[in-house]
């Protein structure tokens, strides 16, 4: 058996946290052999009765047959009574036709018998090479198995059996209160390149024990997906299989919230946008290759979505991206994305900053540029870019990193 390859833990790397158990959440990681080299390859999830899901999937125009499933069935319970969730790395069974959909819904049955329930309380997701069929075989057996060893204390694990050439497992947790109960929130994600979610290959799974009707989640993460992993981006390249799912068990003993505009959600939405937010930023510090973590910020837009599209096109323009990497303060190339976004501009007022540093004022390089000052800021790991288009109020945000040589290394092989 080959051992597998080792990829340099990115520099950006942050810390596996310490996530509690969540009650009423279960779950185990099992090797199916997806991958040449040994590793688990199959997370199992299991929740108690009563769990609630929401779930926001790509838009992306080919999919998968797990995103497919997915949609189907919550649109079938109305996301109430989620009993499981099966997730493989390895193989995204995207552009597999019936056979994987076939395959899927094998998967999602063995899991369902094992656990005492219906296929349609099953979720799926699934991440790796594009057009290759699931060994839908491979997957049921070992799943039997991994329901014997649920365990309420496995997110480290779970986190590490859904990467693929992520080199940090990635996680988040925190805790509010709903009407002073506290509950608790955690939550696992995969991705480091074919990131540009648009609701990659990414996955993220986050529960809680608070109980939130299947509505109001839905309302939340539609909501905070757009500021959160709709906010960040590797590569400009949108995956097949993009899925975040957010469980709520509502075994912490707080009130049912079952309206969007109750006032005692107000902390609970603030730290689940919190989780999803950390959960986002951490794909991109761990982007294929990077070793910037960029905050780009542009306001003076003529409403937030004109700022989001042209912070967006200064977030996946390579020549951007590569003077990054080259620690080159070449701020004409934020003006060069800035014009090509085909967003209204006045460009007798855009003002461009890298930090606290400004580079263009007013349309024209600042009177107080200094090169100096800025090549020394670009040798930061962390680098803050602000743009004004002097139009309106409009304003958003977008994480990115720079593009390395490193880039191009691990996607030339990576089917080998």
């Amino acid at each position: 058996m080959t051992a597998k390859p080792t990829l340099p833990i990115s520099p950006l790397a942050v810390a596996f946290p310490t996530l509690p158990p969540i009650a009423g959440v279960e779950m185990a990681t099992a090797r199916a052999g997806l991958y040449k080299h040994e590793r688990d390859d199959v997370l199992i999830m299991r929740f108690a009765e009563g769990t609630n899901c929401a779930g926001v999937f790509t838009r992306h125009g080919v999919g998968s047959a797990p995103v497919d499933w997915c949609q189907a069935q919550l649109k079938a319970t109305k996301g109430e009574g989620v009993h499981g969730l099966v997730v493989n790395s390895g193989c995204a069974n995207s552009f597999t036709g019936k056979a994987g959909a076939r395959a899927a819904r094998n998967v999602a049955a063995c899991l369902a018998e094992a656990i005492g329930a219906d296929k349609r309380e099953v979720l799926l997701a699934s991440t790796g090479v594009i057009g290759v069929l699931l060994d839908d075989e491979k997957m049921t057996d070992v799943i039997p198995a991994a329901v014997d060893v649920l365990t309420g204390d496995g997110w480290a694990r779970a986190a590490g059996a859904i990467m693929t050439t992520d080199t940090f497992p990635k996680g988040a947790t925190t805790r509010a209160h709903i009407d002073g109960v506290e509950v608790r929130i955690s939550g696992i994600a995969k991705g480091s390149g074919m990131i540009a979610p648009d609701m990659a290959t990414m996955l993220a799974f986050v529960a809680t024990d608070a109980a939130i009707a299947p509505k109001v989640l839905q309302a939340l993460i539609n909501l905070y997906v757009v500021e959160t992993f709709n906010a960040v981006t590797v590569d400009g390249d949108r995956s097949t299989n993009d899925t975040l799912l957010v469980f709520a068990t509502g075994t912490s003993g707080a009130p049912l919230i079952s309206q969007g505009g109750d006032k005692r959600l107000a902390d609970f939405k603030l730290k689940l946008r919190a989780v999803l937010l950390e959960l986002a930023q951490q794909l991109v510090r761990d982007g294929e290759g990077a070793s910037k973590f960029v905050k780009i910020t542009v306001g003076g837009a003529r409403n937030d979505a004109s700022a989001r599209k042209i912070a967006r096109t200064i977030a996946e323009s390579p020549l951007v991206k590569t003077a990054f990497a080259g620690e080159d303060a070449n701020w004409g190339r934020i003006v060069m994305a800035v014009g090509r976004a085909d967003e209204p501009i006045k460009r007798e007022k855009i003002r461009v900053t890298f930090g606290d540093l400004v580079a263009a004022r007013d349309g024209a390089v600042a009177a107080d540029y200094s090169e100096d000052a800025m090549s020394a800021y670009m040798k930061n790991a962390e680098l803050a870019v602000g743009v004004d288009v002097g139009v309106g109020r409009g304003r958003a945000t977008m994480w990115t990193c720079d593009l390395t040589k490193r880039y191009v290394e691990i996607n030339g092989d990576y089917r080998s």
